[in-house]
């Protein structure tokens, strides 16, 4: 399967923004270009909870942000194709306009947990920082032991590239140097034995970069693909998009996995049409 992390920001807040059609049909139009199963969008800006459906791409909606009378700063979502939407066992559960969850039930009974994250940007308050962790930490705690997790999203981070510091939370192809947000990160990953793929991967730094500075034109690593340490070995790969689209200042990061739905049984005699 794919997944993809996307920062829609630019995109998705902006009604002035001079777009052919709608927003979330561009999104949708990209990642079926792309072939991403599901994808975790952070920065929506959009309002309440609420859900929506691009019949032309595809893909479904499903997004999470703060109240309509209080400003737009946040929001995360998911988008899923329409055809996984339809195998669903459970619905998205929104932990507040910064976390979501989805829960995919795998062949074998076995489970991933995808989470999907917008971190506080590096100005902002320790207050705000902590309560992002939590909510991450606790979402994360609340997952069974045995199952899978795939942790995707804008952390607005730096990890760099120190590997003998990081041992199995980084990979060997890490990019830049660290920031105090990427500390948090790394923290977190190191707590929970989760590793950073986004740094495994012997690719260009232009296929790992995901969000160039407005002012210092220089490019960062700040959006990721995370999973289990264990579950390493079923990353395929994972790299930042350059050819995507969709009017946002962010590339989009997709990262294969080599795993499998479990088809409803009344869809047995049909397995090698829906097979993903």
């Amino acid at each position: 399967m794919t997944f993809g992390a996307w920062n829609v920001r630019t995109l998705l807040d902006r009604d002035e923004n001079i777009c052919p059609e709608r927003k979330t049909a561009i999104v949708a139009r990209e990642l079926l270009r792309y072939d991403v199963d599901v994808a975790a969008l952070s920065e929506t800006h959009l309002a309440e909870e609420g859900e929506l459906v691009e019949h032309g791409a595809g893909y479904t909606f499903f997004w999470k942000g703060l109240d309509a009378s209080e400003p737009r700063r946040s929001g995360v979502g998911f988008a899923i194709k329409n055809r996984l939407v339809k195998q669903l066992q459970e619905c998205p559960i929104h932990i507040s306009d910064r976390v979501t969850t989805l829960r995919l039930h795998l062949d074998n009974d076995k489970y991933l947990n995808v989470i999907g994250a917008y971190a506080p940007t590096l100005d902002k308050s320790d207050d705000i920082k902590d309560k992002f962790y939590e909510e991450l930490a606790k979402c994360i705690k609340g997952v069974g032991p045995g199952e899978q997790i795939l942790l995707l999203g804008d952390f607005n981070a730096r990890v760099g590239r120190d590997y003998d510091a990081w041992p199995k939370v980084l990979g060997k192809h890490g990019v830049g140097c660290m920031n105090s947000n990427g500390q948090l990160l790394l923290s977190l990953c190191a707590q929970f034995q989760l590793a950073i793929t986004s740094t495994m991967f012997r690719l260009p730094a232009k296929y790992k970069n995901t969000w160039m500075h407005p002012r210092s034109k220089h490019w960062h690593l700040i959006d990721y693909a995370i999973v289990r340490q264990r579950d390493v070995s079923q990353v395929l790969v994972t790299r930042a998009i350059r050819g995507a689209h969709c009017w946002t200042d962010h590339r989009l990061v997709v990262t294969k996995l080599r795993l499998r739905l479990q088809l409803p049984r009344r869809s047995v005699e049909n397995l090698s049409l829906m097979q993903v």
